[in-house]
């Protein structure tokens, strides 16, 4: 860490705090949907369990990183925590097919940030590069299973995605205080040289 620029420093602290955030909302996203889902539709609490255990697992080794990298969890983390439980709520109540265009739309949005992380890291911190490259790889399993579930897509489908897509974007902008839109002017930049 000590080699790279003081500004590179910061946003590796933020990646860090971000993504450890945004595990947490995850992993309150699926209690809440559990919880609902064990009275509605008990037969999909096995698979959502084990999401919510990949993400538990996914918080624990953001959290393991922060510490020789100077990173402290997010301020923000009730907001977090409070709207991951909201948003799984919600979706479970409106059924078995909107748990899945939730997870859908959390785990695109999570996987296009994850991929502007990638980018940055690339050249600054091999290890934490390492460590997302393999959480991405569960998340996309996590949104291949969700696209999987669903019959089709249509308007539901079209907003739905839409609106949960702009809320996480919104949650990560707010916890990486705007670092989020540069790491993904640097990619759009990199990727059109």
């Amino acid at each position: 860490m000590s080699r790279l620029v003081r500004e590179d420093q910061v946003t590796v602290r933020r990646v860090l705090k971000v993504n450890h955030a945004g595990e947490t909302g995850a992993i309150k996203i699926y209690a809440a949907q559990i919880a609902v889902a064990r009275r509605l539709f008990p037969y999909i609490v096995p698979e959502l369990d084990q999401m919510r255990l990949d993400e538990i697992d996914h918080c624990r080794l953001f959290r393991d990183a922060m510490p020789s990298r100077d990173a402290r969890p997010c301020r923000i983390m009730a907001l977090w925590s409070l709207g991951g439980y909201v948003l799984g709520a919600m979706t479970a109540l409106m059924g078995e097919r909107m748990v899945w265009i939730c997870t859908e739309a959390v785990e695109s949005t999570v996987h296009q940030h994850l991929e502007e992380q990638l980018h940055f890291l690339a050249s600054r911190d091999a290890d934490l590069h390492a460590l997302i490259s393999s959480i991405q790889e569960q998340e996309i399993a996590h949104l291949r299973e969700a696209q999987r579930r669903q019959d089709g897509q249509g308007w539901l489908h079209a907003v739905s995605v839409r609106i949960i897509g702009f809320l996480t974007d919104l949650m990560i902008w707010l916890s990486t205080w705007g670092d989020s839109t540069w790491m993904r002017r640097e990619l759009a930049a990199a990727r059109s040289a």
